[in-house]
């Protein structure tokens, strides 16, 4: 039979609360038959019981939600799905306890106050949409998610005027006919700015717009597939799309990664072991990171 310990509340770790609470009611009876056998001074009521297990119960999602985002394969992609979850989550209708209601309000003000606008960064918001698990399903404000619509589109477009402008592709300039010159040169300034918006805008919707229209119209992903998976077998059929999607989905939402990293490092570089070069290092480093993408299990 293991051995149950109580676990304590670390200041410093927001998560050892919940740890601590969720020991507690593991071990409710237990402590309820010690505390009448040896008749303890002070002890539980039942409504201290019922408090710490509605605090546990609020306080599960946010521990469900850092290890999520802390996983080394989080990316930005995850932040707005991630935050639209925790809003419903912790939403008054869904519970009927007026003392859970009161509990949940507070930690919903503060994440509706730090991340108000956080569908509105084009980093987050792009990242979002060329996840197949997500697209454009998270999204609570119409005009947050055209906004980014429009964004994923111009990403598109940049992509594509940049391979159309390379020097093998690049064909001679033609003649436009001229045109009657304006009355002022404010006037042909205009004409030229509404023609070169007219010609971009045209070239938009025949290419860009149909492949980010195309693939967002079509049905998500599992959500504990690998989206990259998606964008390796889908990347002849958006081949532009694809270009943006490395690009976004390469940044990670939190820096967790990178402190687990340096910790890492103290692991190898240490004071009994402190004539290694800076290359050594490095590479040390690298191949403990990275040596289950190189090397795959037998059982594979």
């Amino acid at each position: 039979m293991d051995v149950k310990r109580l676990q304590q509340d670390v200041q410093v770790r927001w998560n050892s609360s919940l740890y601590m609470l969720q020991s507690i009611l593991e071990q409710k009876r237990a402590l309820s038959l010690y505390a009448a056998d040896y008749s303890l001074p002070a002890t539980l009521t039942a409504n201290q019981w019922t408090l710490m297990e509605k605090t546990a119960e609020v306080l599960a999602p946010f521990e469900e939600l850092t290890r999520d985002v802390s996983n080394p394969t989080a990316s930005a992609a995850d932040v707005i799905p991630a935050i639209t979850a925790l809003k419903r989550v912790l939403s008054p209708e869904k519970t009927t306890d007026q003392g859970v209601r009161t509990m949940k309000s507070t930690p919903l003000e503060g994440v509706e106050t730090r991340f108000a606008e956080v569908d509105e960064k084009p980093l987050y918001s792009i990242a979002t949409l060329v996840d197949p698990r997500y697209k454009d399903r998270f999204f609570t404000k119409s005009d947050n998610l055209r906004l980014a619509t429009d964004n994923l589109i111009l990403e598109v477009a940049k992509i594509e005027r940049a391979a159309s402008e390379e020097p093998e592709a690049a064909e001679p300039m033609r003649k436009t006919p001229r045109q009657e010159a304006s009355s002022s040169s404010l006037g042909s300034v205009l004409d030229e700015i509404l023609e070169e918006n007219q010609l971009e805008a045209r070239s938009v919707s025949t290419s860009a717009d149909v492949q980010v229209q195309t693939y967002l119209s079509e049905q998500t992903s599992p959500r504990k597939s690998n989206p990259l998976d998606y964008w390796k077998d889908n990347a002849s059929r958006f081949p532009s799309l694809v270009t943006v999607a490395t690009r976004f989905l390469c940044a990670p939402c939190t820096s967790v990664d990178s402190e687990r990293l340096f910790g890492a490092v103290s692991n190898v570089l240490d004071e009994k072991r402190n004539r290694l070069s800076p290359d050594r290092v490095e590479m040390l480093i690298f191949l403990k990171k990275n040596l289950h993408l190189i090397v795959k299990p037998e059982s594979e």
